[in-house]
């Protein structure tokens, strides 16, 4: 007999509301799906009231039949998926609303039963009802997302700095550094983070996890982390416009090595004076980072480059256009120019013929259904190109995008640039 299933979607419930029950169970499917550690009732108390603070919005798929003796019973989601709106920097300073995809999990014994084509397209069409241009997610698996219409439009990478003597960095510092107690970035990382998300194109707005996880307050694994310590940036004018969070990785192993848990430049300056305190850190020979940028300064302003051991970037953040008009509008170009885009979607939310003209750095989008084609793609393609973080030309190389008319792809290039390179520093 055929699995029968019942999609809810439903807001996080306060602790003493009657749906909290259901509210945890969520919860605990999601940890099981990432592998998680089974969570304490604290913790899993503490992820709800963050989810509440977030107003995230959660699906669950359930059995609607019998359920197997002994098995975790009906109000356990066999598969889940989690939503929350924050803004996008699309370059230039112009944020979009975005609705972000999180917390998607399929329980094992119930795949490929349609569950998240329904859950994911169902979210998609509601996002775009409800006047949103863009979705993203940050995924855990490559190959699952490009057949929803996502692209990869932002990378990363990991980086292990040698900072023993060879580390000297050129800079001459304009500002100070001074260590802090960890839970001053309660208060104080959404501030800095807010002045670097509205400078930095790719950037996604934070959750109430970050400013938690940076402090200290909450761990990966479960309660605090006292091992995490914190130091701040104060500019020319005194006030904070960097942090760096971090921690010891132990005496158990050599080279005794630092990992950064969060680190946050509001200005170029901060970025590397907040480098050159990490090394300076006495006993410490090399410091860790998981999210460093590609295009990363650090190297650059090293006397010798090789301290930075960088791993090959991977994809971070991905796009996925839900109205192509809308999104192109949205945006400010650094050239003038037309490019006509025949864009095909897989969930038909924004597929057809588009011509988008730029005149200085203003976009207007028209139906050109009947004209000559410049770039032939698909909606995962454009979302990738939208923030300028990968080259129109790569993608037709690749076979991506068909370039109907010759030079169009390099045109794109132009016309899709942002004035720094795209990163995103949120993982949701």
């Amino acid at each position: 007999m055929a699995m029968q299933y019942e999609i809810r979607r439903f807001e996080p419930a306060a602790k003493d509301d009657p749906a909290y029950p259901e509210t945890g169970a969520w919860m605990r499917a999601v940890a099981f799906g990432f592998h998680d550690a089974r969570r304490s009732d604290e913790r899993v108390d503490t992820g709800i009231a963050m989810q509440r603070a977030d107003r995230r919005m959660l699906t669950g798929a359930y059995q609607t039949g019998p359920v197997a003796d002994h098995s975790l019973g009906a109000e356990v989601p066999v598969a889940t998926f989690g939503t929350l709106d924050k803004t996008l920097n699309i370059g230039f300073g112009r944020l979009l609303d975005t609705r972000l995809v999180t917390a998607v999990t399929v329980r094992t014994s119930h795949r490929r039963r349609g569950l998240l084509r329904r859950m994911m397209a169902e979210e998609l069409i509601l996002a775009r009802q409800e006047g949103l241009a863009m979705a993203a997610l940050t995924a855990s698996e490559a190959s699952i997302y490009s057949r929803f219409g996502y692209g990869v439009a932002t990378s990363e990478q990991s980086i292990k700095v040698d900072t023993s003597a060879r580390f000297v960095l050129n800079h001459t510092p304009v500002g100070s550094v001074e260590v802090a107690d960890p839970k001053v970035l309660l208060e104080l990382a959404p501030l800095v983070f807010d002045r670097l998300h509205r400078l930095t194109p790719g950037s996604v707005g934070r959750h109430e996890f970050y400013r938690q996880f940076a402090s200290g307050s909450i761990s990966r694994d479960d309660a605090e982390d006292p091992k995490v310590k914190v130091a701040l940036h104060y500019g020319p004018d005194g006030a904070v416009d960097g942090y760096v969070s971090y921690k010891f990785g132990g005496w158990s192993s050599t080279p005794y090595s630092m990992e950064v848990v969060d680190l946050v430049a509001a200005t170029r300056p901060a970025y590397l004076e907040l480098w050159q305190y990490l090394g300076a850190i006495d006993l410490v020979e090399r410091v860790s980072w998981q999210e460093a940028p590609v295009d990363d300064p650090l190297p650059w302003a090293l006397e010798d480059p090789r301290c930075v051991d960088a791993s090959e970037a991977r994809d971070m953040l991905w796009l996925r256009i839900l109205d192509a008009g809308k999104a192109l509008e949205a945006r400010r170009y650094p050239a003038d120019g037309r490019l006509v885009l025949k864009v095909a979607d897989p969930l038909g939310l924004t597929d057809g013929t588009f011509a988008l003209d730029v005149n200085r750095g203003v976009g207007v989008v028209t139906d050109a259904a009947g004209a000559g084609v410049d770039l032939e793609l698909d909606v995962s393609a454009l979302s990738s190109i939208y923030l300028g973080g990968v080259h129109p030309v790569t993608l037709a190389a690749s076979g991506r995008i068909q370039e109907t008319t010759p030079g169009a792809a390099f045109r794109a290039a132009g016309m899709f640039a942002v004035e720094r390179p795209a990163h995103c520093l949120t993982h949701f």
